[in-house]
């Protein structure tokens, strides 16, 4: 399977995930998928096979600059395991503010924003994620 092939079934297993978790929450098969973790699971066992090559061809990975960082998103595979890892960390993240949410219960409508931008931008949707929730409980 080539790395675009693999770019393209991440993205379109993904994105049905995303829209249960937005329009069906609380429905069944969404939360037997949030519970089981079956999307993320599936997204790092191909992100840890993507690794585990380039570790193998390229040896250990240097992260200590910004410009060594660039240097290793020269690579297809790289830049597809980077992929890979926004998709499934982005997901973990929205299926805990769901999680959190239960005990929470901030307002559906106010969890869209949030879920749609963890979605889009990750961080910024955790952030505003935050924010209600702190809203909502008055904690730090």
């Amino acid at each position: 399977m080539t790395a675009a092939q693999v770019f393209s079934m991440a993205s379109v297993i993904t994105l049905p995930m995303w829209i249960l978790m937005i329009t069906a929450p609380n429905w069944k098969v969404t939360q037997f998928l949030m519970q089981k973790r079956v999307v993320p699971i599936g997204l790092s066992v191909a992100y840890s096979l993507y690794v585990i090559q380039e570790l193998f061809s390229s040896g250990m990975m240097d992260f200590g600059t910004l410009s060594s960082v660039m240097k290793i998103f020269t690579k297809e595979s790289a830049v597809l395991a980077g992929w890979l890892h926004y998709l499934a960390f982005d997901l973990l993240i929205g299926i805990w503010m769901l999680e959190q949410n239960k005990n929470i219960q901030i307002s559906s409508l106010v969890m869209i924003p949030c879920l749609l931008g963890t979605f889009m931008f990750g961080p910024f949707g955790f952030l505003l994620f935050t924010i209600f929730k702190t809203i909502k409980t008055k904690k730090l």
